[in-house]
């Protein structure tokens, strides 16, 4: 019986996982002109998967060595003559225990004696590396094609370099000498990035001895309808009688195709039985936000090598700050790199709702003591009744507590932390039972809107300044639509008001069918 996987490799016959056959055949194009290639992603994006079936595709024409810098222990990074042993005892494994097709018996014996009759020092020379590269491929009957999986594992960028050094001296020179047919190298970071992961506090160089590898910038998360087409494969085999469109769909609005959190998704729902419908993918996103794992600890540790990504973050999504998406910037860049960003029409935004609400969880631990958070933690027992939102009280005793605590404070300040009082205000409510996030693509300085998920059922509330009534029926239609959208018939309207002309209190707006409830502070 097949499952989810979100560790290690997919295969087909143990894993539901989406079809990866036209990427694969993008890369092969690219292998068979001789093009040297990069294929850097985040965390669990499906590179090691991608390189293995790559490999196997590859098989029948060429001689393919897939290695993996994972396993070489740091201190071969000293010297190159260190490294370049390493390096070829991956190849003796790889001979030993992968059964390459079209190596020839004389290349088997000699990568295999060479490393035996270095074992006692475990060092070989880089020019006797070149020499050796050049005899492997020389003697194979076809074309010999290396693949470095998690290649940015080099701890020691110099030793590094030189070894990537040697290998662009022969792709240039490769109408003269034998070399390999294609190298792929495959990480997180890029090439010239690698020296961020060893000194990120230092000055960064950016000369990369790799500047003839061409970068695969097709995408590699998933659409709705790969989800769909993997979704169905599970409803073949369980008949659950899911929506399979809907609940891809679903999916994809939480996770942009992110191919770790899309399968951790899938993989809570069929293990913890939690249904295949909305309420049971709301849950697995609940599961998810809450739980300490190794993706979520690497963010973290980003932030804290990088301040400026976590002001830019902060920037982003508390004050609604408009980020031009401009990779020569380094922050930006270092940001598109861990695909925790992407481009929306020129400006950044947060690559998905889940690390979007993971941030907003983790920027607001610093708060969780303050007066708002703990207003919302006194009174959420009369805010919730029959397993749903009171959310007309919600927003009434905001109000109330936001002019109490802060009404004193200078307009600036309340037009830019409103916003964030109301998420440490409705936080301890929803906690341990609903998820919240917010919709990008209404996130600036005026407007922001909020959805809410709780038991199955979904508040939106739009958030902005109060800049006019031509401006506010604008939001009140704004909203309207995002209720079609949503097929809800009851939305909420925070305003930030700081015209002394204008009164706070709340009012009932009638928009066709639908009813807005807005709350003036």
């Amino acid at each position: 019986m097949r499952r989810f996987n979100i560790t290690g490799i997919c295969y087909p016959d143990e894993h539901y996982m989406v079809d990866i056959s036209d990427r694969l055949s993008k890369i092969e194009s690219l292998v068979e002109i001789g093009q040297y290639i990069t294929i850097n992603r985040g965390r669990q994006y499906g590179k090691t998967t991608t390189l293995y079936h790559l490999a196997n595709r590859l098989s029948d024409k060429y001689v393919v060595f897939s290695i993996s810098f994972e396993s070489i222990s740091k201190n071969y990074y000293e010297t190159t003559e260190k490294l370049s042993y390493a390096f070829l005892r991956e190849l003796k494994s790889a001979i030993e225990y992968e059964d390459l097709k079209n190596i020839s018996d004389e290349v088997k014996v000699a990568i295999c004696s060479i490393v035996e009759q270095n074992t006692e020092n475990e060092t070989i020379k880089l020019a006797e590396l070149s020499d050796i590269i050049i005899n492997i491929c020389k003697k194979s009957a076809v074309p010999v094609v290396l693949f470095i999986d998690e290649f940015d594992n080099a701890s020691n960028y110099d030793s590094f370099i030189e070894f990537l050094r040697l290998l662009r001296n022969k792709y240039l020179n490769r109408r003269k000498i034998p070399t390999f047919q294609s190298v792929i190298l495959a990480g997180v970071y890029d090439v010239k990035n690698l020296k961020l992961k060893v000194r990120p506090e230092s000055e960064h160089q950016y000369n990369s001895p790799w500047n003839i590898a061409v970068p695969f910038k097709n995408d590699m998360s998933f659409s709705v309808e790969e989800i769909s087409q993997m979704l169905s494969d599970y409803e073949t085999d369980h008949k659950t009688g899911m929506n399979i469109s809907e609940i891809a769909s679903l999916i994809h609005d939480y996770t942009s195709g992110y191919p770790l959190l899309t399968s951790k998704i899938c993989l809570l729902i069929d293990d913890e039985n939690l249904g295949w419908n909305l309420e049971g993918v709301l849950k697995a996103v609940k599961i998810i936000l809450i739980e300490k794992n190794t993706f979520f600890d690497d963010l973290n540790k980003k932030l804290d090598d990088f301040p400026q990504l976590e002001a830019m973050l902060k920037g982003i999504l508390y004050y609604g700050k408009s980020c031009p998406f401009n990779l020569d910037d380094k922050v930006i860049e270092i940001a598109q790199m861990f695909n925790y960003i992407a481009n929306n029409n020129g400006y950044v935004k947060i690559s998905n709702r889940i690390i979007e609400t993971r941030l907003y969880n983790k920027f607001m631990t610093a708060d969780l003591r303050g007066q708002m958070y703990g207003a919302g933690d006194t009174e959420k027992s009369q805010f919730i009744e029959n397993g749903e939102l009171k959310m007309d009280k919600i927003l009434e005793r905001f109000a109330v507590h936001f002019n109490d605590i802060y009404g004193s404070q200078d307009v600036t300040f309340r037009e830019e932390e409103g916003r964030r009082f109301f998420m440490l205000y409705i936080r301890p409510i929803i906690n341990g039972t609903g998820n919240y996030y917010i919709e990008a693509e209404t996130r600036d300085r005026s407007r922001t809107d909020m959805i809410i998920d709780y038991l199955g059922k979904q508040y939106i509330i739009e958030m902005k300044i109060w800049r006019g009534d031509s401006y506010n029926e604008r939001g009140e239609n704004q909203l309207k639509e995002y209720l079609d959208y949503y097929r809800i018939n009851k939305g909420y309207l925070l305003s930030f008001c700081f015209n002394k002309n204008k009164m706070s209190g709340t009012k009932i707006i009638k928009l066709g069918e639908k009813e807005i409830l807005e709350v003036v502070v």
